[in-house]
């Protein structure tokens, strides 16, 4: 099972990462897809996550591999049918994660009605940071995203433009799926998203929590 640092020293299992598409209107617009009423919500694996220091890896399977930088949090106590007003009681910490998608495969996906599951859950489908003690984060809704690969800046967000906020999030996720110690709950991306190849070097930053660097095999 993997595992994550909230610093300075407390080591979570990681459980289930559940993930949010689609929170960022921009990211809707250039997807050329249609806003939805509630959040979209999907599942990786805990054998998805890939630590600081390992490579990515693109899967031979799939010719179109997408960055998406997003904010993590790290769940530190069981969440079920919460209050959106009481969600910091439920998350130890916050992070940086990256929402590797292979486009080409959830494209056809999409086209035949069909669940996104290898274009989301392959193996190191989310790199991710240690994480922030959520006492150190001012607010969560006002905290910058950026992505540089090869020193180029591709995703420039706030936190501010989620459509769902934090707590509603929570609130509606742990009405469906119960949230345990040791979840992550990734938030969804901004803009700029793109394709990612063999030699690329990312390095990915939130404000408050700090940056991660990646490389490209």
């Amino acid at each position: 099972m993997a595992t994550v640092l909230l610093k300075p020293e407390n080591i979570f299992s990681v459980g289930k990462i559940v993930c949010v598409g689609q929170n960022y209107l921009k990211h809707i617009d250039e997807l050329s897809s249609k806003r939805s009423e509630t959040p979209v919500l999907f599942l990786k694996p805990s054998t998805a996550i890939l630590a600081q220091g390992q490579h990515i890896i693109l899967p031979e399977y799939s010719r179109e591999v997408h960055h998406e930088t997003e904010l993590a949090l790290l769940i530190g106590t069981l969440a079920r049918r919460i209050k959106s007003e009481d969600w910091r009681e439920y998350v130890a910490g916050a992070g940086i994660a990256l929402d590797l998608t292979l486009r080409d495969l959830q494209a056809k996906a999409k086209e035949r009605g069909l669940p996104w599951a290898v274009a989301k859950g392959f193996d190191g489908a989310c790199p991710i940071s240690d994480f922030v003690p959520l006492g150190h984060i001012q607010d969560i809704q006002n905290l910058s995203i950026g992505l540089r690969v090869n020193g180029i800046l591709k995703q420039d967000g706030s936190t501010s433009e989620m459509i769902f906020p934090v707590g509603d999030l929570l609130a509606i996720i742990s009405g469906i799926f119960t949230l345990e110690p040791g979840d992550i709950v990734l938030t969804g991306t901004p803009a700029g998203v793109g394709p990612l190849k063999s030699g690329d070097h990312l390095e990915a930053t939130i404000s408050e929590i700090g940056s991660m660097v990646f490389d490209v095999l």
